[in-house]
């Protein structure tokens, strides 16, 4: 089978390819109906090269070895959606903690296609499908497939639109998507910085938090309409790249514009803390129950309940705080000081160029990765694996930050290696928070009435003991972890991309 997309009309693409005595042959098709094009927020669908296209008719996935096609469902978590080969094809893709979502809409046409030779002869066989978003954009979808003894044609035909493909014709089902959805392929879901090092730092910092406020604010109405916990971690993620910066930037603003944007941010993320805290424990639920005996997991469930209970409150607080004129104004007058910048007070640093800054910050990072991690051993307290954490994340959002003046490949190589370490990290450090808060939770119980206490009690206490047993397990993985990530070979890259010039060997 050959999926062919076109921004443009699919059919003259065909006749205007190079297919010697073959044609091309078209039925009158259907008529136009209404199309729904779902997808994530951040094209999880597009990405992996299909398109999921709502319709009265049923849920079709377009892509892949063969179009599917089961039972008309409203988006949704695949997890919750009717069982079927589409959403069984999708359940590999999407994220369980990413819902489907209306990304586009318009009108459709399906066609019969056809490709003949000069007798008439039919030798490939498929569908068009002509997707129209209106001012958006227009794409063409067709699967072609061979019929018996002519897989030769589909050969050729494959060939001539790759001739057809680097002159722009062609594309991929994330531009198609793109095209329907009105945006930039490359943004869906992302940020893009472009730097180049002979720029100054101070120029780099403020497009990196310039870049990193859009982001932030793109998450606000699925905050809002409480799609998916997603648009909270990614509104969180955002907001926290954007105060790395100011803290790990060092120089680049005085001293008093830091302490300013720091207490700033810090009071926009303070109001979003609690409400990530009680997502992340519903996501665990099932695991939770999992881990502790049968007899501790009624009193699981019932804190569970309380959790749910305590998330409708928290996010009913923070989506009025979000939809608040104060929250609009602290907004609006950052991303104004950001786009017009001279009401920053630049510090020593600023006008240092982006590439020299750039190896002398990630190196200097790394050295204290390095340093930390090799001076852990079963003696070393929790708290210094806590440290090497933190350091390994402050290292991950400078290589992140600056990709662009290394070349984006080669840094990915290397995120990579140093992500299996900080996953290791992280689990140590999950594990560690949340008993401290079980703890905490048990201590607002224990003065309670309630008929439940006793049994709720119970059961945090049953998890608390296996959270401790989980803990104890990864830290005995950090000195493993960060020899894999210590390898002769990372250590060379880490050299030839960072280490500053002129500085001596050590």
């Amino acid at each position: 089978m050959l999926t062919i997309t076109s921004g443009g009309d699919l059919r003259t693409l065909l006749q205007d390819a190079d297919l010697g005595k073959l044609h091309l042959a078209l039925d009158e098709g259907e008529g136009t109906s209404a199309f729904a094009l779902l997808d994530t927020f951040d094209a999880q669908v597009a990405a992996a090269g299909l398109l999921l296209v709502l319709t009265d008719a049923g849920l079709h996935l377009l892509g892949g070895t063969e179009a599917l096609v089961q039972e008309r469902a409203e988006p949704d978590f695949i997890a919750q959606m009717p069982a079927g080969p589409v959403t069984k094809r999708l359940s590999g893709i999407v994220s369980p903690l990413r819902t489907l979502m209306t990304v586009a809409e318009g009108t459709l046409s399906r066609h019969g296609l056809r490709v003949l030779d000069d007798n008439e002869k039919t030798h490939l066989r498929g569908t068009l499908w002509v997707l129209d978003a209106g001012k958006a954009g227009a794409v063409s979808v067709s699967a072609l497939t061979p019929l018996r003894g002519y897989d030769k044609t589909l050969g050729k035909v494959k060939a001539a639109l790759s001739a057809a493909a680097g002159k722009g014709k062609v594309g991929t089902m994330l531009e198609a998507s793109a095209a329907l959805r009105g945006e930039d392929p490359a943004l869906i879901g992302k940020t893009r910085i472009v730097m180049s090092a002979d720029e100054k730092a101070f120029k780099a910092a403020n497009d990196i938090i310039r870049a990193q406020l859009v982001a932030a604010r793109r998450q606000e109405d699925g905050i809002g309409a409480d799609l998916d916990s997603e648009f909270l971690h990614e509104y969180r993620v955002a907001l926290r790249r954007v105060r790395s910066v100011i803290s790990l930037f060092k120089g680049v603003y005085d001293e008093k514009q830091t302490a300013d944007l720091k207490a700033r941010f810090g009071a926009i993320m303070a109001r979003t803390g609690r409400l990530r805290d009680l997502d992340v424990y519903l996501i665990e639920r099932d695991r939770y129950l999992a881990l502790v005996p049968e007899g501790f997991r009624p009193g699981i469930g019932k804190l569970f309940d309380m959790f749910a209970a305590q998330r409708d409150l928290e996010h009913a607080k923070l989506t009025a705080y979000l939809d608040s004129k104060a929250y609009e104004k602290e907004m609006a007058r950052l991303e104004k000081l950001f786009d017009k910048t001279k009401a920053l007070s630049k510090g020593p640093e600023a006008n240092r160029h982006a590439l020299d800054y750039a190896k002398a910050l990630i190196w200097k990072r790394y050295r204290k990765v390095c340093k930390i991690a090799r001076g852990i051993d079963e003696a070393t307290p929790d708290e210094q694996v806590h440290e090497l954490r933190i350091e390994c994340k402050k290292l991950r959002y400078l290589m992140e930050f600056f990709a662009p003046l290394f070349g984006d490949a080669e840094v990915r190589k290397l995120i990579k290696a140093l992500k299996k370490l900080q996953d290791n990290l992280g689990n140590f450090n999950d594990y560690s928070v949340q008993q401290a808060a079980l703890q905490e939770q048990a201590d607002a119980l224990a003065g309670s009435s309630e008929p439940d206490t006793v049994e709720i009690a119970t059961g945090i206490g049953g998890l608390v003991t296996v959270l401790h047993n989980k803990q104890l397990e990864e830290r005995a993985r950090v000195t493993a972890s960060f020899a894999a990530f210590d390898s002769e070979e990372t250590q060379a890259q880490f050299r030839t991309l960072f280490k500053p010039e002129g500085e001596a060997k050590k």
